[in-house]
């Protein structure tokens, strides 16, 4: 199973990311099932509704990850919360993506990130682009 951040969905609606075609390759092969957090969301809203003032896009990429994780989709708890600032502050790293880290490590999920300062570089997810996945 797959988790994508926030960082590979926000990928989808811009086509300069370099990230673009890999993270479309992931979501389009139905066969594979993907997860998310509820978390996304409230990311995908932010970065792209709000910042990059698209607001269609972001209520599509919505739509399209109650779609492909349907069932799929992780929410916090009081494990899940102490796990998250557990390795915020082993690796330095916002509890942003700590979540993310915290969700694939309980449900043995492979997180999928383009943050490779840092998760990708620090071993705690791989690259849209990368044949690290399962």
């Amino acid at each position: 199973m797959l988790l994508l951040d926030a960082s590979v969905w926000a990928a989808l609606v811009d086509p300069r990311d370099r990230h673009n075609r890999p993270a479309r390759s992931l979501v389009a092969e139905l066969s594979r099932p993907l997860a998310a957090l509820d978390l996304t969301f409230y990311e995908i809203a932010n970065a792209i509704g709000v910042k990059m003032g698209r607001v269609e896009d972001a209520m599509n990429i919505a739509r399209l990850i109650q779609v492909r994780c349907r069932d799929r989709l992780a929410t916090v708890d009081a494990p899940a919360f102490e796990l998250t600032l557990e390795i915020a502050a082993e690796h330095g790293i916002t509890a942003y993506d700590a979540a993310y880290v915290a969700a694939a490590r309980r449900n043995q999920w492979t997180l999928v990130s383009t943050d490779i300062a840092d998760l990708v570089s620090k071993g705690l997810a791989v690259a849209p682009d990368g044949a690290d996945y399962p």
